[in-house]
């Protein structure tokens, strides 16, 4: 190994902590927005329903 590439390990390491770190919260960030999406289709289907019953009667 030269000096040089020693000296780059360190911030290759850095850059992919990053990288890592970044990748995971956008995929934690995705599937919220999923559950948000879901909650939003069964509250919207909740009160279809709703309307749907108060229109019968």
């Amino acid at each position: 190994m030269t000096l040089s590439s020693v000296a780059k390990t360190p911030l290759l390491l850095v850059l992919l902590a990053f990288g890592a770190t970044a990748a995971l919260s956008a995929c934690n960030t995705v599937e919220g927005m999923g559950q948000d999406t879901q909650a939003v289709g069964e509250a919207t289907s909740d009160t279809a329903r709703d309307v749907e019953e108060d229109m019968e009667d």
